[in-house]
């Protein structure tokens, strides 16, 4: 499928937003979306959603932050990239200058200002291979078959409905596409994930864990996923379990 077709301009008229992810409190099947219902829910804190602002971009380029992350994802001209979670275009308008005019990258993120706020960034530096969609807490809305990378970077954790997000996301790879995490290990409700939770939770859903390395440079760590031959129905995927964030003990597993 044509992604910039699919997507159209930069400067799209958002749509009402999805759910957003901000409670750390329990979430009862009234407070899910009916989208959502099918899924389990996380066994496990989700983090309020962080702020979108760029003004660290100068600290993150110093420390070579974008460019060992699309190294380590071997981000080569022409491909075609989603950065989920956008915000104000960190990694986006680094991606479209790394897959260059050949190439195309998709931001999408819930929050409908901080994407006015990048479509204006876009606009301003002429990023003709840059497309802007607005997103849901549960479903990412990208395209099937269309994706060499997916990015979330500094995100996944804010996700509410983690289950929905990744079995809706596992048809928009294209043969041979991987999932990129940028994360920290730390409790979800702190901003991060542990990283051998966040497998198991890509696992659940029909992923496969290819590289994982940690990234000082990256404050953080670097995964990569595949998807795995078969995604399960819904029905069938099992919530994560494990110690509580930050116990010494992390043999996380699927419950059974």
């Amino acid at each position: 499928m044509n992604v910039s077709a699919q997507i159209g301009p930069a400067l799209i008229a958002l749509a009402a937003g999805g759910l957003l992810l901000s409670s750390c409190k329990p979430v009862t099947d009234n407070d899910r979306p009916e989208t959502a219902l099918e899924f389990p829910l996380p066994d496990r804190p989700v983090s309020e959603i962080g702020g979108n602002s760029f003004s660290t971009e100068t600290a993150r380029d110093a420390a070579g932050e974008a460019e060992t992350v699309m190294d380590l994802a071997e981000i080569k001209p022409g491909m075609t990239v989603a950065d989920i979670g956008a915000g104000e275009g960190y990694y986006t308008v680094r991606l479209a200058e790394r897959v260059g005019a050949e190439g195309r990258v998709l931001a999408q993120d819930i929050d409908e200002q901080a994407l006015v706020r990048l479509g204006t960034r876009v606009e301003k530096d002429r990023l003709d291979n840059v497309s802007i969609k607005p997103g849901a807490g549960d479903d990412p809305r990208l395209p099937q078959d269309s994706f060499d990378r997916i990015f979330l970077v500094h995100m996944y954790h804010e996700v509410q409905e983690p289950y929905a997000f990744l079995y809706r996301l596992w048809p928009a790879l294209r043969e041979g596409g991987q999932v990129i995490v940028v994360d920290v290990d730390r409790p979800t409700d702190q901003h991060g994930i542990d990283p051998l939770l966040l497998s198991c939770e890509f696992k659940q859903v029909g992923f496969e864990l290819v590289t994982f390395k940690d990234a000082p440079e990256l404050a953080g760590y670097y995964a990569q996923f595949k998807a795995a031959a078969t995604r399960p129905e819904p029905k069938d995927i099992k919530p994560c379990r494990g110690p509580e964030n930050g116990s010494a003990d992390k043999k996380f597993k699927a419950a059974k």
